[in-house]
Parts: structure tokens; C-alpha cells; sequence
């Protein structure tokens, strides 16, 4: 049982998606720093100098953080749309790559090459 947990753990696909993961956190971290100490102020500028940390409606005993929320979105549509950049150039490296492995042109018997410049000797002829 050690020896099996050992080959799954070392496996290449195991250790690239714990690598993941902790850059993935790290990346998080960065992330929600640019939206709480960048992006979230100058918007609140932008509308009037408002604080969204601090917007909340209180109903009854409970407050409704809301302003937390919106602060939330903008961090994960800036997360989701970074993603979306890096996946996009990944599968844009794989497609040339891809395009410069093509199989190389097929090999045409000389036979056929002969014919083929035949026929198309007639065909002008013809014409």
C-alpha cells in the first residue's frame, strides 16, 4: 500500500497540480490585494468617494455586508478573466505548435507524377 501511495504521489500529474494549487493560492493573494488596495479605492473615487468595505444595511440584528460582496465579484471576475488570458495563450502556443508537427506533404509516386503532368498536357492541348 506505501509503494502504491509513493507511485501515486510522485506521479508528474500529482506534483504539477500541487504546484498549481500553491501558486494558485499565492496568485490569489496577489489578487485580492490589487482589488482591495488598487482597483476597489479608485472605483470608490470614481463614484463619489465611497468605501465598499463599509457598505452594509443592517436588518434586524444582522448586517448585510453587500459592499464586501461587490468587492468579491470584482475579484474574481479580475482571477477569472486572468485565467482566461493565460489558458487563451497556452492554447494558442499548443495550435502552432500543433501546426508546425503537421505531417509533412505525402510522398507521390513518380508514376503518378508523370501521369498527372500528362493529363495536364492534354487538358491544355485541348483548350
Amino acid at each position: 500500500m506505501w509503494n502504491e501511495f509513493k507511485k501515486f504521489a510522485l506521479k508528474g500529474n500529482v506534483m504539477d497540480l500541487a504546484v498549481g494549487v500553491v501558486i494558485g493560492a499565492a496568485f490569489g493573494k496577489i489578487v485580492s490585494s490589487l482589488v482591495d488596495d488598487i482597483i476597489m479605492p479608485l472605483v470608490g473615487l470614481l463614484i463619489g468617494g465611497v468605501n465598499f468595505t463599509n457598505l452594509m444595511v443592517k436588518v434586524g440584528g444582522a448586517e448585510v455586508k453587500y459592499g464586501l460582496f461587490i468587492q468579491n465579484i470584482v475579484n474574481f471576475l479580475i482571477v477569472a478573466f486572468s485565467i482566461f488570458i493565460v489558458v487563451r495563450m497556452i492554447n494558442k502556443y499548443f495550435k502552432k505548435k500543433e501546426e508546425t508537427q503537421a505531417a509533412p506533404a505525402p510522398v507521390v509516386d513518380k508514376n503518378v507524377e508523370l501521369l498527372t503532368e500528362i493529363r495536364d498536357l492534354l487538358k491544355h492541348n485541348q483548350s
